[in-house]
């Protein structure tokens, strides 16, 4: 695995973690001509098991920033598998739905998700910025305290 966005990763010293394996009936991505569909992934700990709680709760900003963050690696590793295995075929990260398991009150969902966001731009400069939505819900899979799924634009 050579190219620019695997020597970019080398130099940020981010090692990319093992693609997860889907929890339900559904594939971790769908590919439709240039478009790759990555499917919602969830803040994966090193055993397997989910970052969880609400956000604005028991889950501080700064935490649930770097489980984004977290969510971004497993989706870059996710892009890598689509893109066979060359990171530099992504011409684009098209659009990001994040969404922050959170208490009623809180409202800072978009500093959530940069925790993703800021991971693309880091990695892949402009073509890294994207569209997106940050949104708040009352509960996700496993309590995790966020999930995002995102589309992005392949050579």
């Amino acid at each position: 695995m050579s190219g620019r966005i695997e020597a970019k990763l080398k130099e940020l010293g981010i090692a990319l973690p093992s693609v997860p394996t889907p929890v339900a009936n559904y594939v971790p991505f769908v590919r439709s001509g240039a478009l790759v569909f990555l499917s919602g992934q969830g803040p994966r700990q090193p055993d397997g098991s989910f970052f969880s709680g609400k956000v604005g709760g028991t889950v501080s900003i700064e935490q649930a920033y770097q489980h984004a963050r977290l969510v971004g690696l497993q989706m870059i590793a996710l892009l890598r598998v689509a893109a066979g295995g060359e990171l530099d075929r992504v011409r684009r990260i098209v659009k990001v739905l994040g969404m922050v398991n959170a208490v009623p009150e809180f409202n800072e969902h978009p500093r959530v998700i940069n925790g993703c966001s800021d991971l693309f731009v880091e990695v892949f400069g402009e073509r890294g910025r994207h569209a997106r939505s940050a949104i708040g819900v009352g509960s996700l899979p496993h309590q995790m305290t966020v999930e995002i799924e995102a589309i992005a634009e392949l050579d």
